[in-house]
């Protein structure tokens, strides 16, 4: 009897340890599900009709498993932070604004595309392209956004701006919120790309 006992032990605890051995290669396997590049690539302010307005170009990660999760079903949300600082030489930087573009992509599998649409206050801005390279593209391309007004900076101060961008997990459909619940690997941010603020 107590040998019987001894022998189920170690058939659960083997059991126990397949199954974690599993888990780990399933996350092994998903850790670089945002791989590829991802970083800031330029940036820069122009001043139109009294209104800041900020350039950029950014390169967001591309692979097999990116476009497989859209099919799925999968949303990915995009955001560009912005902060602007106030550049102090004896101390450190003080933050005066901050701003993030929102944004989210999805497949629309009855049309065949990819779908991407801003988050903003007024309403979703959508556009739709055939590949998800084209629509990694638009999203990467950012051309006069309006994000702050000169009577926010005072005079004779040294302002910097900083850009970060960041890829999400966003909404999850109900087939796969079962098999993504534990994964935390939909989520990376790039370096942030940093210049002074020219007046």
């Amino acid at each position: 009897m107590q040998h019987r006992r001894a022998h189920n032990l170690q058939s659960l605890l083997a059991a126990a340890l397949f199954a974690l051995s599993t888990l780990g290669a399933v996350n092994a396997a998903r850790a670089d599900v945002l791989d590829g590049i991802l970083e800031v690539r330029s940036a820069y302010v122009n001043i139109e009709q009294g209104v800041f307005q900020l350039f950029a170009r950014v390169a967001y990660p591309v692979n097999d498993d990116i476009r497989a999760a859209l099919k799925d079903g999968l949303m990915l949300s995009f955001d560009l932070d912005v902060v602007v600082s106030r550049e102090r030489r004896f101390w450190v930087d003080e933050n005066v604004a901050e701003y993030t573009l929102r944004r989210e992509l999805l497949y629309h599998a009855v049309s065949d595309r990819y779908v991407m649409r801003s988050v903003e206050p007024g309403g979703p801005d959508q556009h739709s392209y055939a590949t998800l390279e084209e629509a990694l593209e638009a999203l990467g391309t950012v051309d006069a956004w309006p994000f702050l007004l000169p009577q926010q900076l005072a005079l004779n101060r040294d302002y910097r701006v900083s850009l970060r961008a960041g890829v999400r997990r966003g909404r999850l459909p109900d087939s796969l919120r079962v098999l993504l619940f534990w994964t935390n690997d939909w989520h990376r941010e790039s370096e942030w790309f940093s210049w002074s603020l020219q007046r």
